[in-house]
Parts: structure tokens; C-alpha cells; sequence
């Protein structure tokens, strides 16, 4: 059973997390402006305590939020901490009065958003990265 806080890891954490699940190495240094930058952090806690997941909200407060960096622990896949984590980002931003909530799904996870609620967008209006 997980935790929800919606209390910042600490960019130590942030890190371990960000390098256990293969999304990259990155320094504490370099991810602590990340969570200062953030709108909305939403972690998942085990029962020790111990990060097992999160997510960030991004958003101008009025029109978008945006998720990103929905992250869980290899080992605490599987167990819904990924749709909790995401149910209460969604939940905060319409509390804070953003009802449109936008995401870019990683690859191979679409089907994770979709039974979360999120739809794709229209073949003729994708999401885009700049190359």
C-alpha cells in the first residue's frame, strides 16, 4: 500500500528515482530547479517511507497544466501507484480551477493514460517535439 503526499521528494530523491527506472541520469543539482519550477508534486511513499514514485504538474494556474515525469519504482509498477499518483494530479489542478490537463504519453505507456481517462489527440492535431 502506498502513501500520497503531495510534499516534494528532495532532488536526492528525485535523482535515485529519475536513475533507477532508466529515464536518465541526472544530478540533484540539476533536478532541484525542476521541483522548485513545479505547480504540482504529487509522490507515492512506501510503507518505510522510501520514494517509490511521482509525478509533476507544470501550468500557467489559468488555461493548461501539463503532466510530466510520472514516475514508479521497476519494483512498485503493477500496484496502482501510477493511477493514484495521476488521479490526484488531475484532481489538484481542477481544484486550483485548470480543468484541461495535458500530457505526452512515454513510449509504450499510452494504454496506461487511456485507461486513465486520456484520449490521443486527433490524427490532425498531434502533440510535437521540436527536433
Amino acid at each position: 500500500m502506498v502513501q500520497l503526499t503531495m510534499t516534494p521528494p528532495t532532488a536526492d530523491e528525485f535523482a535515485a528515482l529519475y536513475a533507477s527506472t532508466g529515464w536518465g541520469e541526472r544530478t540533484a543539482q540539476e533536478l532541484a530547479p525542476a521541483l522548485a519550477g513545479s505547480w504540482v508534486v504529487c509522490c507515492a511513499r512506501d510503507d518505510a517511507g522510501a520514494l517509490v514514485g511521482m509525478g509533476r504538474l507544470i501550468s500557467d494556474g489559468v488555461l493548461h497544466a501539463f503532466v510530466t515525469e510520472l514516475i514508479v519504482a521497476t519494483e512498485a509498477r503493477g500496484g496502482g501507484a501510477g493511477a493514484l499518483i495521476l488521479a490526484a494530479l488531475v484532481e489538484e489542478s481542477r481544484r486550483r480551477g485548470v480543468a484541461d490537463v495535458q500530457l505526452f504519453a512515454a513510449r509504450g505507456r499510452t494504454a496506461f493514460y487511456e485507461r486513465n481517462g486520456f484520449t490521443p489527440r486527433p490524427a490532425d492535431a498531434p502533440g510535437m517535439d521540436l527536433a
